[in-house]
C-alpha cells in the first residue's frame, strides 16, 4: 500500500509532466518537458542531453505500453499512479531517468551536482524554488555547495518508491497545491 507521501509525490509529478495542462499525459508532454530540461544546462554534453531525452521518451513508452489499453495515447492521473508506484513495472524506467537526470546535473563529470545546475534542472521540470532548495539541502551538500550525483539519483529512485515516507523528496510536495 503506497504511503500518503508517495501518493502526494506522484500527484505532483503528474501535474508537472502534464506540460500542456489538459489533465492527461501524452507523448508531446514528454517531448516538451525533455527539451525544456535539456535547455536548462546548456553546457552539458551531447551524450548527457541525448540520454535524458531518451529517458523521457522511454518513460512515456513505459506508461503507454503498460496502460493505454484503448490506444488513445493518453494516460489519466489514476492510470499514472497505478504504474508509477509499482516497482516491478516501473523500476527500470525510473533507474534510467534517475541516472540521466543526475548526469545532466554533472556537466563536468566530476561526480557532483552543483546547486545552480540542480536548481536549473528542477526549475525546468516545474518544481517550486523553495522546495528545490529544501531538497538540495536535505541531500547534505558538501564542499562547494554540491551533492554527489549518485545521491541525487538515489533520491529520485526513492521518490517513486510506494513504501517510502520521510525522504528528502518529500520536500518537493511541502506547501504545493496542484
Amino acid at each position: 500500500m503506497p504511503t500518503t507521501e508517495a501518493n502526494d509525490r506522484v500527484r505532483l509529478v503528474f501535474s508537472l509532466f502534464d506540460a500542456d495542462g489538459n489533465g492527461v499525459l501524452e507523448a508531446d508532454d514528454f517531448e516538451l518537458m525533455g527539451k525544456r530540461v535539456i535547455a536548462a544546462v546548456p553546457e552539458a554534453g551531447d551524450g548527457a542531453k541525448s540520454a535524458l531525452l531518451g529517458a523521457f521518451r522511454r518513460y512515456w513508452q513505459t506508461l503507454v505500453s503498460e496502460l493505454d489499453a484503448d490506444g488513445d495515447g493518453r494516460i489519466s492521473p489514476e492510470e499514472f499512479t497505478a504504474i508509477v508506484l509499482d516497482p516491478q513495472r516501473f523500476d527500470a524506467t525510473v533507474d534510467e531517468f534517475a541516472k540521466a537526470l543526475a548526469a545532466m546535473g554533472d556537466p563536468d563529470g566530476d561526480g557532483f551536482v552543483e546547486r545552480p545546475h540542480f536548481t536549473s534542472l528542477m526549475t525546468a521540470i516545474g518544481f517550486e524554488r523553495p522546495n528545490i532548495e529544501a531538497l538540495f539541502d536535505a541531500f547534505r551538500p558538501v564542499d562547494g555547495d554540491r551533492v554527489a550525483a549518485t545521491t541525487w539519483a538515489d533520491g529520485i529512485r526513492d521518490y517513486y518508491r510506494p513504501e517510502k515516507a520521510g525522504i528528502p523528496g518529500d520536500h518537493l510536495t511541502a506547501g504545493t497545491v496542484r
